[in-house]
């Protein structure tokens, strides 16, 4: 049996008493339920019921939680219980008031397997979509796809890249609320369903982190002339995005399920994506691009390097659930909504700063609640950052644009050299773990901030051998092409 070799901290069990009260409310209002039957559902007083949903009442006992987990056959992490090693959700009991036979319950518990079934086969999920789409957009061996202009023939410097801002843009044709949509909608009462996937991941499956936000819509983009790479944005939201995106995912997931295995379906059982059609239209649909980060920590001496790596925990995350990925990596987005965070944060290597700063460092998220724009200037690690980039010990690139083929959401591949002593300075007290997962290292490392070694037997097992998101895994087979590039262009 192959010997473990990657190795990631556990995060001890966490209660966030918080969100019980709203998602007993929630719980109540899409079943058609008052507190009596809530009371009567989980074998409480109903007084008790009452203190609950008012925040008289704070249930800390992890035992109650799951116990009101498996009653509501919801997954405990709902609940504010974050544990690696909860036993899976079983299905939903029958029940006088909510049995098999309630169209809402039925309906609800098929969308909550189906978004199980999603998020535990992402990977095989996206090696089916690949098939939907021409070879001549796929990206060697991974389940990302970009045509021509999106993926320069060589690593490009990150300030290289003009972004471009667009006041007006247009309207998003696909937005997840059209008829065709409706098998990944489900029944929220009798006769209505949810009017949006976003609002069914909400109340029926919600991670620890769900928010709103505003983020740059991608409205064009040419990556193939270094000298003249451009990219086009105007402003949306994140819950646009994963309307169309996730949404899209599911439906695949539904009908892999459902069919034949290891089969993919016939474009006639995948009516929205259907409706997307050319996943490069920019117009069709929103598409907001994420940034992920090669980060490779080069020593100087040998010129070896190793790179960080992530683990994104399912109790934590909305999207790319229980597989490895690259750190930093995060949507580009203003700090928050108002005029001058739009304007001020609309630069790439400011948003991966943003990003170092909150997943390794573990610092609060910089959201914009100050009242006034970020003092990049004046802020240590950035200044230290455009410091070491002036002096070439830190080199930022950019290997292309990609979109996951199961969700056809788009990422930016960049890469991030840092020289070994400037790594240590900065980086040198790096969280274990954040709030989306953990970081991993080489089972025979020292420290979390030792990473993975850089090479080709690593990179090659991590392609082959280990759960992976899509984008990470096309940048590392790129950087592995452009190794010599990128680790001695000084």
């Amino acid at each position: 049996m192959e010997q473990p070799w990657l190795s990631r901290a556990n995060a001890e069990a966490t209660l966030n008493t918080s969100l019980l009260p709203e998602v007993l409310k929630e719980y109540r209002k899409a079943n058609g339920l008052n507190q009596a039957d809530m009371a009567r559902l989980l074998n409480l007083d109903q007084s008790y019921v009452s203190k609950i949903e008012n925040g008289q009442r704070h249930v800390r006992d992890m035992e109650v939680l799951l116990r009101i987990a498996n009653q509501l056959s919801i997954p405990p992490s709902h609940l504010g219980v974050s544990q690696d090693l909860l036993e899976p959700v079983p299905e939903p009991s029958t029940s006088p008031l909510v049995g098999a036979a309630d169209p809402v319950e039925v309906s609800q518990s098929d969308w909550r397997r189906d978004r199980r079934y999603l998020n535990r086969h992402r990977g095989e999920l996206a090696q089916l979509a690949k098939d939907l789409y021409s070879a001549d957009f796929h990206l060697n061996s991974t389940t990302l796809m970009a045509p021509a202009d999106w993926m320069p023939n060589a690593p490009i410097k990150l300030d290289d890249i003009e972004l471009e801002w667009s006041e007006s843009q247009p309207k998003i044709a696909v937005t997840g609320t059209e008829p065709e949509a409706s098998n990944v909608l489900p029944l929220r009462a009798a006769g209505r369903r949810f009017d949006r996937y976003t609002s069914a991941i909400r109340y029926l499956d919600r991670p620890a982190l769900f928010e709103n936000r505003a983020s740059y819509r991608l409205l064009g983009a040419n990556l193939q002339d270094g000298k003249k790479a451009k990219l086009s944005f105007g402003l949306g939201t994140y819950f646009d995005k994963l309307d169309a995106s996730e949404a899209a995912a599911h439906e695949l997931a539904a009908a892999v399920r459902s069919g034949p295995a290891d089969e993919t379906p016939d474009w006639s059982a995948l009516p929205l994506r259907s409706l997307i059609g050319d996943p490069f239209d920019l117009e069709r649909r929103a598409v907001m691009p994420a940034i992920e980060t090669l980060t490779l920590r080069r020593q100087v001496d040998s010129g070896r390097a190793t790179f960080l790596l992530h683990w994104r925990d399912p109790a934590k995350v909305a999207t790319a659930a229980g597989i490895y990925g690259l750190i930093p990596a995060g949507e580009f987005q203003p700090s928050s909504v108002t005029a001058w965070d739009t304007k001020n944060d609309f630069n790439l290597w400011r948003n991966m700063v943003r990003e170092y700063s909150e997943e390794l460092l573990g610092e609060p998220e910089r959201d914009g609640s100050q009242g006034q724009p970020i003092d990049y200037d004046n802020w240590s690690l950035y200044r230290s950052l455009q410091q070491s980039r002036s002096e070439g010990t830190v080199n930022a690139y950019c290997l292309g644009l990609g979109l996951d083929t199961l969700t056809l959401t788009a990422t930016l591949l960049t890469v991030v050299v840092i020289d070994d002593h400037v790594f240590d300075e900065l980086f040198g007290d790096t969280v274990k773990i954040n709030a989306e997962g953990s970081l991993v290292s080489a089972i025979e490392s020292t420290a979390v901030s030792d990473g993975v070694p850089f090479t080709e037997e690593t990179v090659q097992r991590m392609l082959t051998s280990e759960p992976m998101a899509s984008p990470g895994a096309c940048i590392l087979s790129r950087a592995w092409e452009f190794r010599d590039q990128l680790l001695r262009d000084r």
